[in-house]
């Protein structure tokens, strides 16, 4: 297939998006006005019929005093990553981002390579010689992901020594997901496991109750949010940030982002943000107060907002980033020890990937990156 590249408006990148069954949420045009202190692009692919096939938002963030750019492409693009001719579609791809002062490239691939059921996941955290998911049998393999991977090794991309297995990647390569399609809400309640039925029925009796909120409850939000960040030890975002990802992401489509409050007797003792693009709905951020965490907001609100989730017909409900530690000395454990109650399955990408355009400064990008 003949394919050209060019840049394409906000509106035709949209329109192609809602055409796909779904796509990640840093990949919608409105997620560059989220990200202010990038610029951006936005980059469509065309078959020899002129018709749209492919798309991706690029981030540009330039080095300090002269004008060389990282151009980041996170969870993207949105192209076909199966092609045989795969290189036919990323070169022009590194031809128009060096033509635009980029020295190095990065992208995330949306190609799932491993999943993990949750009895495989639980069977790992048992076995006390099971340190990561990897030393896990995985429930599903797809082959041809192994494939993309070797293609873009031979046309010069690279990923760090730990192959981009940390959950310190820009984006995280491993995931929690609960699959929704084909399944009736019974089948999905049935496999969340006794411990997290049994704290949704405990708030259900304790009175916990679960609504939407609005923009104007952003600053109750970051009220839980600070508190959260605190306990666990984070640098929080501002609440300037989660007020502009509302107000852009619903501006462009008003069903993109939602706020989630988990109340008892009155007072908001959990909070979530949820993000929706088409049937793949993210539970994006979560936060809670230090007291009433006996009556289990967090497991009422996420029951809630899976509900919803179903009820708009997605089939994905994605609680996000995960750790692929199985160790439970690990700080991180504690993350997939609690999503995998929910009975959905952990899920590995190919990871980000990096193309040097400039040997000397992407060496230099990594060795700042390394000492952060």
């Amino acid at each position: 297939m003949s394919l050209t590249l060019r840049t394409i408006s906000r509106e035709q990148h949209l329109a192609y998006i809602q055409s796909l069954p779904a796509a990640s949420h840093c990949q919608v045009p409105a997620w560059a006005d989220v990200k202010t202190e990038w610029r951006s692009e936005n980059l469509g692919w065309f078959d020899k019929n002129d018709q749209l096939v492919g798309a991706g938002l690029v981030l540009y963030r330039q080095l300090p005093k002269i004008k060389r750019y990282l151009a980041y492409l996170p969870e993207g693009p949105v192209l076909n990553w199966y092609a045989p001719n795969l290189d036919e579609w990323l070169q022009p791809m590194l031809a128009h981002l060096k033509h635009q002062g980029a020295f190095s490239v990065k992208m995330g691939p949306p190609v799932v390579i491993r999943r993990w059921n949750a009895a495989a996941i639980k069977s790992g955290i048992q076995d006390p010689d099971v340190k990561r998911l990897r030393d896990v049998e995985a429930s599903h393999i797809e082959p041809r992901a192994f494939e993309v991977s070797d293609r873009l090794r031979k046309m010069g991309w690279q990923q760090g020594e730990d192959g981009g297995a940390g959950f310190g990647d820009v984006q995280p390569r491993y995931v929690f997901q609960v699959p929704l399609a084909n399944r009736s809400l019974d089948d999905v309640l049935k496999g969340f496991n006794q411990l997290w039925r049994r704290n949704i029925k405990k708030a259900e009796k304790a009175g916990v109750d679960v609504v939407q909120g609005s923009y104007e409850d952003l600053a109750e939000w970051q009220r839980l949010y600070e508190i959260t960040a605190e306990r666990d030890r984070f640098r929080p975002r501002p609440l300037s940030y989660f007020q502009r990802m509302w107000s852009v992401l619903n501006t462009e489509d008003p069903n993109r982002m939602r706020l989630y409050f988990a109340r008892h007797e009155g007072e908001n003792v959990a909070a979530a943000t949820m993000l929706i693009v088409g049937g793949h709905v993210w539970y994006s951020y979560g936060a809670s107060a230090n007291h009433k965490r006996e009556v289990r907001p967090s497991n009422a609100m996420q029951w809630r907002m899976l509900r919803d989730a179903y009820a708009m017909g997605a089939t994905v409900y994605d609680l996000r980033g995960i750790s692929d530690s199985l160790d439970e000395t690990d700080h991180l454990f504690g993350l997939i020890q609690f999503k995998v109650g929910t009975g959905g399955e952990a899920v590995e990408y190919i990871g980000e990937w990096d193309f040097p355009l400039n040997k000397l400064l992407h060496k230099a990008l990594d060795m700042y990156m390394s000492r952060r």
